[in-house]
């Protein structure tokens, strides 16, 4: 009983340095093979970091109880391998080399390539063979990837395999269980990380896998025909080590119909990178839509573009107007000294986008426009914009930061609208206007709009009319002449209110004019009536004497008075007032000086009444006209009407 707990004690200790070493980032071949007298080269793979770079690195041969070492990068060589053994480290690349030639049959064994002080540090186990002959099996190509990361991967195996089908299978238990091949199979753990690439030379193809995780680790085959019956394999041994100095960011990126999304896409700035772009993952092939070359697909005009960062390694991509269409796989490349690919899986979810506003405005040459973007009250604190987007980026234009009206951002239920004012609009404000919002240097979400602008006639004294669309806000600007500014509206009535004012004062203001026109007629009608109707006073009497009266009596009055020779006063009832006395013409005598005559405060020493009659007597009908001082009075009383 004894013996068998010691049996599965040693058997536990055993197991425990294998599965130690599995779980470190050391890396290097599980087995490599030399002919004797013949030599072998080790590559051993650590994490560039800066304590490994200076750290000790060394390669020994395990024994019953500790790893012997056999070369060290202090200086030390074992005796049996003086001579025979070398060790180079590479930190720049996070690699050291270990050489061993003469090799003899009694270095068949297994080693350690490793970090730090021997079974204390960081290693890696490797069994080395040594072979009579005159064949050697042939080694796996080693990858080792950061988490993360991304591989490329060649194979090659001639013309003959032109036509064959071409794979890349994982090794397990049971057999080589395939992750891609050229028919279209894309195992579901793999989908949207690995793609198969045919090259121009017949066959060979490309590998590429990114996003790697830990549990990608492992040995695989690439090759062309069908595993286990016919055709040629090579074997990858892939290591995935957990420590990166590159962030990751989200793999699952979720969008709306019609709205937007933006994704970050690191990279190392220390790195040399030539090309940056974004492509579609497809089973045959990654379609490139846009790059940092200033290139990029038509159909994608006016809703993508790259803005790149080399200061915080990171370029982004900015998606808007999406479609189910848009949903899949999308890869984030680097190429240069080092590439680097990621994915990222777009998902069209239900739901609505948060900018809204117009999709198209049509406008006319030399006419006011404001475009409208509303937007959510999640969005208060964020820095809003508009931009003019161009295949080369978009082009900011005034922010809401940069105006200056002091307006205050108050969030309430009502939506926030941002306008995009152009004074008079020009044929080169054509095209693709993008609103957006951003926060501590991150891009957020989209709007764009399309203006179109036509020519027309302007007449000179015509008034711009407003083109907006807009939800909600007043319109308190700072708008330049021939310029497009940005206003970010936070005022309470809605612009459809505003509208709806302009459309009553434009109906109730002619209504109004010709009201006060029909009134000032009707003044004047009335005033002219009542200018022809006078109070007139002779002594104690008053009477209206409409103008109507005189006019035949200014057409008789001369006939009424030629028999008028003299005139007197008397008093008739405490009154002044006229009467006449006959006379003949040609023997009478000079008629006394009138001494007072008070016809209503007039004073006319020629106007008397006949002396039969007293004043209340006479007639003022137009038929008899028996008023002798009629034309006089008519002529005064016109005078002062013109007055």
């Amino acid at each position: 009983m004894t013996f068998l707990v010691f049996i599965f004690l040693l058997s536990f200790l055993q197991a425990e340095p294998a599965r130690i070493s599995s779980s470190n980032p050391i890396f290097g071949p599980r087995q490599v093979t030399g002919l004797q007298e013949g030599s072998v080269t080790v590559k051993c793979f650590y994490p560039r970091t800066s304590v490994n770079r200076h750290d000790r690195k060394y390669w020994c041969k395990e024994s019953r109880s500790q790893c012997v070492t056999v070369i060290s990068s202090s200086g030390y060589t074992a005796q049996d391998f003086a001579g025979r053994a070398t060790i180079t480290d590479f930190p720049e690349q996070g690699i050291f080399t270990i050489e061993i030639s003469k090799l003899v049959e009694k270095d068949t064994s297994f080693y350690k390539c490793g970090i730090g002080l021997n079974d204390r540090g960081l290693s890696f186990r490797v069994k080395l063979d040594v072979s009579k002959g005159p064949n050697v099996p042939e080694e796996a190509e080693l990858y080792y990837i950061e988490l993360g990361g991304s591989v490329t991967i060649n194979c090659a195996f001639g013309p003959d395999y032109g036509s064959e089908r071409k794979y890349m299978c994982r090794m397990g238990k049971t057999g080589c269980t395939n992750v891609i091949d050229t028919y279209g199979n894309v195992n579901e753990s793999y989908k949207g990380r690995v793609l198969l690439s045919p090259q121009e030379t017949a066959g060979s193809f490309n590998l590429y896998m990114t996003q790697l995780r830990k549990e990608d680790s492992g040995v695989y085959l690439c090759g062309a025909g069908i595993y286990g019956q016919k055709g040629e394999s090579k074997e990858l041994d892939m290591h995935v080590y957990q420590e990166t100095s590159v962030p990751q960011g989200p793999h699952i990126i979720n969008g709306v119909i019609g709205g937007s999304v933006s994704v970050e896409c690191h990279y190392d700035p220390r790195g040399n990178y030539t090309l940056k772009y974004w492509c579609k993952w497809r089973k045959n092939g990654c379609n490139q839509l846009i790059t940092n070359l200033e290139t990029m697909i038509d159909s994608y005009e006016g809703r993508i573009i790259l803005h790149d960062n080399p200061e915080n390694g990171t370029f982004t991509i900015i998606m808007n107007q999406l479609t189910a269409g848009d949903a899949g796989y999308y890869w984030c490349v680097t190429d240069g000294d080092t590439e680097r690919k990621s994915t990222k899986e777009l998902k069209i979810i239900d739901g609505q986008p948060g900018l809204t506003g117009p999709k198209e405005i049509d406008a006319v040459i030399g006419t006011r426009v404001t475009i409208p973007c509303s937007y959510p009250c999640k969005y208060y604190s964020y820095q809003k914009y508009w931009c003019k987007w161009h295949n080369t980026g978009c082009q900011s234009l005034i922010s809401s930061e940069q105006n200056q009206t002091g307006l205050v951002v108050n969030c309430d239920k009502e939506k926030r609208t941002l306008y995009l004012t152009f004074d008079q609009v020009m044929q080169t404000d054509q095209g693709w206007y993008w609103c957006g919002v951003s926060h501590s240097g991150h891009y957020g979400e989209t709007m764009a709009v399309y203006l179109t602008v036509n020519g027309g006639a302007i007449l000179p004294d015509a008034k711009s009319e407003d083109a907006s669309m807009s939800n909600t806000g007043s319109e308190n600007s700072i708008v330049p002449r021939n310029k497009a500014g940005v206003i970010d509206d936070n005022s309470s009535p809605s612009s459809q209110e505003h509208d709806s004012s302009k459309v009553i004062l434009s109906v109730l203001l002619p209504i109004a004019a010709v009201c006060l026109l029909l009134a000032t007629v009707f003044v004047v009608v009335k005033f002219r009536l009542l200018k022809r109707t006078e109070l007139v006073s002779v002594g104690s009497y008053r009477t209206n004497i409409s103008m109507s009266e005189f006019e035949n009596a200014r057409d008789y009055g001369a006939k009424d008075n030629m028999g008028i020779n003299d005139a007197r006063e008397t008093q008739l009832g405490g009154v002044d007032e006229f009467i006449t006395t006959p006379g003949n013409a040609e023997g009478a005598e000079e008629p006394p000086k009138v001494k007072r005559v008070r016809t209503a405060g007039i004073y006319n020493p020629r106007c008397c009444m006949q002396p039969s009659l007293s004043f209340r007597q006479q007639s003022f009908s137009n038929k008899s006209s028996s008023f002798p001082c009629m034309p006089y009075l008519w002529s005064t009383i016109s005078q002062l009407a013109a007055y």
